[in-house]
């Protein structure tokens, strides 16, 4: 059994605005990667709503730093055979930063841990896919508008930053706005059809990577 961490923000988690609710077990992205892989491949959703990759947000009831809570995930879910980062639409709040670069220097310091890990039992430390969310949409919702001020232009450097973070450490590389469109809801999260196509894409590359580091399914 392969092991695989999706670790996101409310993407991941299945935040449907339409209710605004939580979209339903079988239509989140993870759970149809899940269904793509088969039983060969467990998937792990990890999914925060508001999670940002390596900055504090105290609004929350729960931490919301990635960088902070991510250790204590990777011991709890070792051994990892791949992690999935998915973050940065969080990143885009004004409050937060705003700017795509320290988005990706967040990505880089997520890296840094994941490979840097001490893992249970001397498990070694898994293989790494970003993946770029899609771009910040404009929308009418007034909070979201404030909420992600800038933000849709900002998020649209975020794929080819990642893209190169990708090359230059050697992680998998995924632009999610390459099959996924944010809903004008509220410019930001996905519906039900958008999280699913997301799953739908990530499948065979997941399974490239499992087999290329000699990981069979």
């Amino acid at each position: 059994m392969k092991t695989v961490l999706c670790y996101g923000d409310s993407l991941t988690w299945g935040y449907d605005a339409a209710g605004p609710g939580r979209h339903a077990y079988a239509d989140r992205w993870p759970s149809v990667l899940q269904a793509g892989l088969g039983e060969g491949v467990l998937v792990i959703a990890e999914g925060l709503n508001g999670r940002t990759t390596a900055f504090d947000d105290h609004l929350g009831s729960a931490d919301r730093n990635g960088a902070r809570i991510l250790p204590t995930l990777l011991t709890t879910h070792a051994p990892l055979d791949l992690v999935i980062l998915f973050l940065g639409s969080n990143d885009m709040k004004p409050w937060i930063h705003g700017n795509p670069v320290a988005a990706k220097q967040g990505i880089a310091r997520l890296i840094s841990i994941i490979r840097g890990h001490e893992y249970p039992l001397g498990a070694a430390a898994p293989d790494i896919l970003i993946v770029a969310p899609p771009v910040v949409s404009r929308t009418t919702n007034a909070e979201f508008k404030e909420m992600f001020a800038g933000g849709d232009e900002a998020s649209k450097r975020l794929a080819p930053l990642y893209a190169a973070l990708a090359d230059e450490t050697g992680c998998g590389f995924f632009d999610a706005g390459s099959v996924a469109v944010t809903t004008p809801l509220d410019g930001v999260h996905l519906d039900a059809e958008n999280t699913r196509a997301v799953g739908r894409a990530l499948a065979p590359l997941v399974r490239v990577m499992l087999q290329a580091a000699g990981k069979e399914l």
